[in-house]
């Protein structure tokens, strides 16, 4: 069967010539064989063609979407989310302190000021919360803080809160949770904070929240309709006939995946880029068991402290019936004596 893919781009390797490559180089080869039967085919068929790169692996969504080095694209695919011009003044720093500095199944995290001031903040997670609004509530809370310490910093005493400028958070979910899938056609959402009586106030913070999965399975109905669904079947799709429409229709993403297959030549480098991405899966995977059994206990905890009450209920009703039950007897003992008294004095 003809490889789609190695026809659009000669640069790509056969098999043949990537195991040989390998297996001629011993740390390689043990690297290699490190790796799960299932791991080695994946690595195989994206630096061989048979299937598209997955460019939502960290190494290569940073490599293709540099906003250092290549701007234009990730201001091209902000302002189609944002549905706004953007343009990326600076690129910040990930900070060490913020507040979900916890380990999380984030596997990208790119923050950029943009031309107006305003901090957005791309986020891919490879498998839902269990809770996600909670979660990115705290994302976007983290970025106010730190924009508002920077720009503190910097004012000094001149500084005005109307200093603080937007933040938009946006997250790609390649398996989204539950309460997106009720909306089954609806795979880009927009959140924001709003008065119910149109009072206007401009708070600052923006969500916008992309699920890849679902948008996955309206690509098959409708295919690629606008720019922002080839945007995201760029990141999203690996399949190569798919990937082929995709570069007819819209040539420019081309050029990245030229970049990304010349990456593909360097076999030692792409193989450090996949094994980190293996890393981070596994971490991750850990920790959302960890995650899930954690919300188990807590929910077992919650059915025992319900239950718990409930003895010291039983508990405390039965206290009171053995009470009553005791001062009955008292009564009784009472009334005994009374009648022994009135049994005396009628002999009498």
């Amino acid at each position: 069967m003809s490889n789609n893919l190695q026809n659009l781009f000669p640069v790509l390797r056969t098999r043949q010539d990537l195991l040989q490559e390998i297996q001629t180089h011993s740390h390689l080869l043990t690297q290699f064989q490190g790796w799960s039967p299932e791991q080695q085919k994946d690595f195989l068929d994206f630096c061989t063609g048979a299937k598209g790169v997955k460019m939502l692996y960290d190494s290569f969504f940073k490599e293709i979407m540099n906003p250092e080095t290549t701007p234009e694209r990730l201001e091209e695919f902000l302002s189609l989310v944002l549905e706004q011009e953007v343009t990326i003044l600076t690129v910040l720093p990930n900070d060490s302190t913020r507040i979900a500095d916890e380990n999380s199944l984030l596997i990208m995290d790119i923050v950029v000021e943009l031309s107006d001031g305003s901090i957005a903040n791309v986020e891919v997670q490879k498998i839902g919360y269990a809770f996600p609004g909670q979660r990115c509530a705290c994302y976007s809370a983290d970025l106010l803080l730190r924009q508002y310490k920077r720009v503190r910093s910097e004012k000094k005493k001149l500084f005005s809160y109307r200093d603080i400028k937007k933040v938009y958070t946006i997250i790609l979910f390649e398996k989204s949770t539950k309460e997106f899938h009720e909306f089954p056609n609806i795979y880009v959402h927009h959140s924001e904070q709003k008065s119910d009586t149109g009072l206007k106030l401009e708070l600052l913070q923006d969500y916008t929240f992309i699920t890849l999965d679902i948008f996955r399975k309206n690509l098959q109905n409708k295919g690629i309709s606008n720019q922002l669904d080839a945007w995201l079947t760029f990141l999203s799709v690996d399949e190569p006939e798919t990937i082929v429409n995709l570069i007819t229709a819209f040539p420019q993403f081309k050029p990245m995946y030229d970049e990304v297959y010349q990456l593909c030549r360097n076999t030692e480098k792409v193989m450090e880029m996949f094994s980190k991405e293996l890393q981070d899966l596994d971490r991750n995977t850990v920790q959302y068991m960890i995650d899930e059994m954690q919300d188990t206990i807590d929910a077992q905890q919650d059915t025992i402290d319900e239950q718990q009450n409930e003895i010291a209920h039983q508990k405390n009703a039965l206290l009171q019936k053995d009470n009553q039950l005791q001062e009955q007897q008292l009564k009784l003992s009472e009334m005994e004596q009374e009648l022994l008294k009135l049994r005396k004095k009628l002999s009498e």
